[in-house]
């Protein structure tokens, strides 16, 4: 059994027993085992800081960039390895692997290419110059500088490679280091995608540290430069806020957290329009890819009362398409869960549904015997039933439930309490406005879908790096990626006051005197 080693102060090293253990998730056998005890975190730390920092901040966003294009690139030439890796430790069908893996390698490419844009500069202007006083000559130039200290990244299980690479890319572009803690119950293509850039990116000294295993004491070594970005439970992601050393030093977190994420259905639209069958795609997608394991998938359908049946009906003809089985077979459509805590805790949410609503299509008593699977279910709720608004079962189960109006829709989809990501179906630009104004307040994005680009988008649950992903509330109060917008979290705003000459020969601003 392979044991995974934590990739600290730029060599790999193996912690002490007790070990974890990582399954297969299609038989339930041990793959591998890991553990972080015995580990000195608290130089890792330091290491990161003292030698990663200075490196990073010395090269160029467009050296930066060329960096992250060597760990896209990377990851790209190793895909097929990837996908395997995926499949066994996740449980993934190759076509949910390779959105996993191909969501990293994209993403990093697509900060890269941010960075050779920003060019030979160290750090950002924030605006123009600005004046204060009578003075021509004494102004004053917002600059947005690298933070000097370390980006501590704690990853969900769901995406062990475009979690990686999603906050990597951002925080690296920004020149500070990267401290990952992927989940460990599926970090084994994590390990491997980093072990890989050791390989052959030609890491800069410090830049990237791995730990596999427990996060151990690692949250107490963060200092005043430090940052931490989260992406798992509203619970845990409230622990690390109320952390002594996140309180002590105020280190900004950034937490994206539950989302009870919602698709709406416009009372214009029509059976076999291209709308319509837009929105089925898009819903019995989320459904279904990773095992409706997306912190973006779909989760409560609202649709108007008088179409309840109609669409419910829509949905379980495409869901009767849906293939439950081994990820390595190509006619599979939803592989396992990873763990077998995950599948305890889903059909226990399914259970709780069940006393609420009623379950109009699917059987979760129907799966294989091993492995940690659970079926689709799809539910029909009326939207009093408080659990559906509170709640979300992290896996392939949504619940449709009926609405009277705009106003009444965006009511109830606000009672989620804020989300990533809200999908909108219809054609109707004056219903369209009243959701997308009312909802925007809940949400970090709203997906709009009609007939214009019925087959454009990618739907609602692809995280796309140029626009911001987080949400506010019960989603986490967080936000990342965006392009230039996620830089702010890695970097330190500072208003500098001095003479025009001098800001601009030290800036290279214009020298307005």
């Amino acid at each position: 059994m392979r044991t995974l080693r934590s990739f600290l102060n730029d060599t790999w090293s193996t912690g002490e027993e007790p070990f974890s253990t990582l399954h297969d998730a299609v038989t339930g056998d041990p793959i591998a085992q890991t553990s972080t005890r015995g580990l000195d975190l608290g130089a890792a730390m330091q290491h990161a800081r003292e030698v990663g920092g200075p490196a990073l901040r010395a090269m160029t966003f467009a050296e930066r960039g060329a960096f992250l294009k060597r760990l896209s690139g990377v990851i790209h030439a190793h895909r097929d390895e990837l996908i395997e890796l995926a499949q066994q430790n996740s449980g993934n069908t190759r076509g949910d692997a390779k959105f996993d893996i191909d969501g990293a390698s994209g993403t990093l490419a697509f900060y890269a290419g941010l960075g050779e844009k920003l060019g030979d500069r160290t750090f950002l202007l924030d605006g123009g110059q600005e004046r204060f006083s009578r003075s021509k000559r004494f102004l004053a130039q917002h600059v947005s500088v690298p933070r000097h200290g370390v980006a501590v990244h704690i990853n969900a299980f769901n995406f062990p490679a475009w979690g990686l690479g999603e906050k990597a890319a951002v925080a690296l572009l920004a020149g500070v280091p990267v401290f990952a803690k992927p989940a460990t119950a599926t970090a084994l293509v994590t390990a491997r995608i980093v072990e890989l850039w050791e390989e052959q990116a030609e890491l800069p000294a410090g830049a990237i540290s791995l730990l596999c295993g427990s996060v151990g004491d690692l949250l107490d070594h963060l200092g005043p430069q430090d940052v931490v970005a989260f992406t798992g439970s509203g619970d845990t992601g409230r622990v690390i806020r109320a952390h002594p050393a996140v309180l002590r030093h105020s280190v900004p977190v950034n937490v994206e957290a539950d989302s009870l994420n919602a698709a709406i259905f416009g009372p214009d639209l029509q059976e076999r329009t291209e709308t319509f069958e837009m929105f089925l795609a898009d819903v019995v997608r989320d459904l279904t890819q990773k095992a409706g394991q997306k912190c973006t998938a779909t989760r409560r359908i609202f649709v108007p009362r008088d179409r309840a049946a109609e669409v419910v009906a829509a949905l379980s003809d495409r869901l009767d398409q849906a293939v439950v089985g081994d990820p390595r077979e190509r006619v599979t459509t939803v592989g396992p869960l990873a763990t077998a805590s995950q599948q305890r805790d889903i059909l226990g949410g399914i259970d709780r549904l069940g006393q609420v609503g009623r379950r109009v299509w699917g059987d979760p008593a129907q799966r294989p015997e091993q492995g940690f699977y659970v079926g689709p279910s799809l539910f029909l709720a009326e939207p009093d039933a408080p659990f559906i608004h509170e709640h979300e079962v992290f896996g392939p189960v949504a619940t449709v439930v009926p609405y009277r109006d705009a106003a009444h829709a965006v009511e109830l989809v606000a009672r989620g309490g804020g989300g990533l990501v809200c999908s909108l179906y219809t054609d109707d630009r004056s219903f369209g406005a009243q959701v997308v104004l009312g909802l925007a307040p809940w949400h970090g994005r709203i997906y709009w879908g009609s007939r214009k680009v019925h087959d454009q988008g990618p739907g609602p649950g692809t995280v796309m790096p140029g626009l911001v992903h987080g949400g506010p509330g019960k989603a986490g109060g967080g936000e990342e990626l965006g392009g230039l917008r996620g830089l702010g979290f890695y970097l330190q705003r500072c208003a500098i006051q001095g003479d025009a000459r001098l800001l601009a020969e030290v800036l290279g601003v214009s020298d307005e005197g």
